[in-house]
């Protein structure tokens, strides 16, 4: 069993995890999204022309987590438990704070699942937004924290 994605003859593989042991893994990830007054006021609000955009940026991002494998060409397709997407707000810097849970019993860790939940959330924000701020910057895509695995437990430092 190679441990990364290039085989002897130097070519592309999916990583072959069938002797590995099934744990519970989760991981947490975040990012960011920066808006004008106008497009943060909406969501909060609840008056966006396009409808209820916080709830439809998570139906989105759990959406995502589960198609993962079709969107990464070397990514496992993964049984997800669980994805739980939350936003929390910084109105003095005009953010949107996107923080997704996923978890699994599995073979391989669902850190990219939970890193393209965060991002389609928040592209999801955008897109439902633009027509209020087409300057509205996605930041800070990154794991938090991921538990399960031979790797054992990762905690990032400057988690928020």
């Amino acid at each position: 069993m190679g441990n990364n994605h290039i085989n002897k003859s130097g070519n592309l593989h999916m990583i072959d995890i069938s002797g590995k042991e099934i744990t519970t893994r989760v991981a947490r990830a975040s990012g960011t999204i920066t808006l004008n007054d106008d497009a943060l006021s909406s969501i909060v609000e609840l008056n966006n022309k396009k409808g209820d955009v916080l709830n439809t940026a998570r139906l989105s991002g759990i959406n995502a987590a589960k198609q993962t494998s079709n969107l990464i060409p070397l990514a496992h397709n993964v049984s997800l438990n669980s994805v739980d997407i939350d936003f929390e707000f910084d109105k003095d810097r005009n953010e949107i704070l996107s923080i997704a849970q996923v978890k699994s019993e599995g073979k391989t860790g669902v850190e990219i699942e939970a890193m393209v939940a965060v991002q389609i959330s928040l592209m999801t924000i955008y897109d439902m937004c633009k027509y209020l701020d087409r300057g509205m910057e996605i930041n800070k895509i990154r794991l938090l924290s991921k538990t399960g695995g031979k790797s054992g437990t990762y905690i990032r430092g400057d988690s928020a």
